[in-house]
Parts: C-alpha cells; sequence; structure tokens
C-alpha cells in the first residue's frame, strides 16, 4: 500500500500530539516530542498546523515532521516503523523534492532518530552529516535533589515574567506573553509546566519549559535559560534540577534534552544537574539544488 504524505491542519493537531506522546520510549533514541510542537504552537494554531506533516498508509499514521523553519524537516516515526523500507523512502522522495511542499530547492536540512532507516538512505543519497548534537536524559525513579533556588510554576498571571527571562537569556528572541498563552492554547499544554526560578534577593533569574508525553514516558526540557545578568551562578543547573523533578511529579520516567555539541556550556550544564551523555546524533544536510534540479513549485 502506498505512503500518503498530508497535512493535518488545525483540527487535526490534536491527533498528531497523541500519536507522539505514543510513540515516546526510554529505550528509543531521543526523537520528535509532544513537546516540540508544543514550544513551536507559541507561533499559534494556525502555524503550527501548517509546519507539521504526516505519512499515512490506510489511514494509520507513520511518521510525523515538523518543518521548524523553512529548511529544517525534524521527523520521527511509530516505533514498529524505524525501518519501514516504504515508509522510508517516501519520506526521503519527499523530503528530496521541492515540488512536493516539505522543504525547497535551498541548503536544507533533516533530523530523524538515530539508526532509523531515513537516516540510512538520507545518506545513500548523498545528504551530508551536518553539526553534531549532544542529547541527555535523567532518570527520574529517585527524588531529584532541592535545586537551591525559590521556583514557582508560571501561570497566565506570569507570563509576562517567564516571557523577560527568556528574551533575555536567548539573543534575539522576540518572545512575548501572547506567544506564551497563545503557547499554552494547544493540548501538548496540558502535561506542561513554565518554571521560574527566583534568587535570595526575589528576582526571576532562570526560565524552563517542560512537556511531559504521559506517565511512564519521557518528558522533554525545551527551552531552559538564563537571564543574561545572573549567569555563572549555577542557577541554570538548578533549574534544571528543579525542572526535572516537575516532571518526575508528572510521572515521567525520565527527562530528556538536547543542545548543539559545541556548546560546552551548556552541556556542562545538564551533566551539573544530573543528566548524562547519550551518543551524538548527526542531522543530514543536502545543499542547495542546481536551478537546473528545480521542480516549479506552485504559485512560483
Amino acid at each position: 500500500m502506498a505512503t500518503e504524505l498530508g497535512t493535518p491542519g488545525i483540527g487535526g493537531l490534536d491527533e498528531v500530539v497523541d500519536a507522539l506522546r505514543r510513540w515516546q520510549r526510554d529505550e528509543a533514541p531521543l526523537q520528535l516530542h509532544p513537546g516540540d510542537l508544543g514550544w513551536y504552537r507559541r507561533r499559534g494554531a494556525r502555524a503550527c498546523a501548517a509546519a507539521v506533516r504526516t505519512w499515512r498508509r490506510q489511514g494509520r499514521m507513520l511518521a510525523v515532521g515538523l518543518l521548524d523553519g523553512p529548511g529544517l524537516l525534524r521527523l520521527t516515526t511509530a516505533p514498529e516503523a524505524a525501518h519501514d523500507e516504504e515508509l522510508a523512502r517516501s519520506v526521503v522522495e519527499d523530503a528530496a523534492r521541492p515540488e512536493r511542499g516539505v522543504l525547497g530547492a535551498g541548503t536544507v536540512y533533516v533530523e530523524a532518530p538515530t539508526g532509523s532507516l531515513v537516516q540510512d538512505l538520507l545518506a545513500e543519497r548523498g545528504w551530508h552529516a551536518d553539526d553534531s548534537w549532544t542529547p541527555l536524559r535523567r532518570d527520574l525513579a529517585e527524588p531529584v535533589e532541592d535545586p537551591g533556588l525559590r521556583i514557582e510554576v508560571a501561570g497566565p498571571e506570569r507570563a509576562r515574567a517567564w516571557a523577560a527571562v527568556h528574551r533575555s537569556a536567548f539573543e534575539g528572541s522576540a518572545f512575548t506573553a501572547s506567544h506564551w498563552h497563545a503557547m499554552a492554547g494547544g493540548s501538548p499544554f496540558t502535561d506542561a509546566r513554565c518554571l521560574l526560578a527566583y534568587d535570595e534577593r526575589d528576582t526571576a533569574v532562570a526560565a524552563v519549559a517542560v512537556w511531559s508525553a504521559g506517565p511512564g514516558r519521557p518528558g522533554l526540557l525545551e527551552p531552559m535559560g538564563v537571564h543574561r545578568d545572573h549567569r555563572r551562578r549555577g542557577h541554570g543547573a538548578a533549574v534544571t534540577r528543579a525542572a526535572a523533578a516537575a516532571l518526575r511529579r508528572l510521572g515521567s520516567s525520565g527527562a530528556l534534552v538536547c543542545t548543539p555539541s559545541a556548546r560546552t556550556a551548556a552541556v556542562a550544564t545538564y551533566r551539573a544537574a544530573g543528566f548524562r551523555l547519550l551518543p551524538e546524533r548527526r542531522d543530514r544536510r543536502r545543499d542547495a539544488l542546481p536551478a537546473s534540479a528545480r521542480a516549479d513549485r506552485p504559485g512560483t
């Protein structure tokens, strides 16, 4: 049976989120998480739906991709379909051909779980290994140590404060309270928490969002940042421990995070918070297609 590429529309986002929840496994490589869609939801439901791609066979969803920007497809599959050859070839073909409406003709990237058949087929087609990423995980079977800072769950009344710390932590961020409310309106936020960490002067110094995939499944930290005026004081490790504790209270089996390997300070922060390194992951890159190889796209 043929595999069909589609987009869910706003009304189909909850089905996609539910599938991603079911697909999370402790033993699986780091993969697209419902929290990734939850964080993208800050741009609004319409934008989030437009950025999602699904691959189905006989109506059954087998793979989900998130266009995290115009040139990056973040992809995962149902656990039982990680080595489904027909599915993998369909995904790779759709990603490689701009007229399919997944990725464009410029330089583009695909993030797929380590060891998946999609990774192998991309390599066969000449997609290059790109910069490395470091996934980390903390097991949550045991209680998490006290973070040493006052931690507050930031609800709607603290959206402005959470947004302000986030903007300070990430250069170029334009995140506002309106983005927070848009994010909070999505179904992934049902199992999410936004945390603010305060120092001894009761100043908000760090912020993190955590996303559960349901009891017994790994949760995700995305994003975590420290206010630029309060760095190098251990606040990053402290709020990361608080994030792990929040996920444990939500029933998560473990806490996951992923950061560029070149960000050695970030890796050190997560390790200081009790996270252990997982094998590095490499995205796959296809350089811009020559003009002769570009198919005409609708509207161009």
